[in-house]
């Protein structure tokens, strides 16, 4: 058994410790707003946080995780951050198809809690691991920004 800590919760789970993280958080507890991409950890569609960190799910075995701290999409709108990001993504439009946002969102979290202002450099590197079929980037970029703005003006 390996017991992993989702969202604030523990979660016994009787897998195998080189199973992926993503399908431990899919398959066997049942949150959905981690994607699979690429498989590959080059996308993004499945980053979550371990301990603070932006993570691929798809590459990081359960056993890596046991005994850390994993925040998904999920508990984003408990995170002030995250809550100022999803308002700006609603305010901005910047979702088309929507599938890569839960990493894209996820990144841009971290990437602020970090960083509460971050210039045009730092958003581009901090997000530059994240693809986006639909070509988002621009929007992607000025929610960050108004997001930022707004939690520096206390407006968020």
């Amino acid at each position: 058994m390996i017991t992993l800590n989702l969202n604030g919760k523990d979660h016994s789970l009787d897998v195998p410790q080189d199973m992926p993280l993503l399908w431990a958080i899919r398959d066997v507890v049942g949150y959905s707003g981690t994607k699979f991409g690429c498989g590959m950890g080059l996308c993004g569609a499945c980053t979550v946080h371990v301990d603070g960190q932006v993570t691929r799910a798809c590459i990081t075995p359960v056993g890596v995780a046991a005994g850390k701290r994993i925040t998904t999409l999920e508990a984003l709108h408990a995170d002030p951050v995250g809550q100022a990001l999803q308002a700006a993504w609603l305010e901005l439009g910047v979702a088309q198809c929507g599938y890569c946002q839960g990493g894209q969102l996820m990144t841009a979290t971290a990437l602020l809690r970090g960083n509460p202002n971050p210039d045009e450099a730092q958003i581009e590197a901090a997000m530059a691991g994240n693809l986006c079929r639909c070509g988002t980037y621009n929007r992607i970029r000025a929610a960050i920004q108004v997001a930022a703005r707004k939690l520096r003006e206390g407006k968020a």
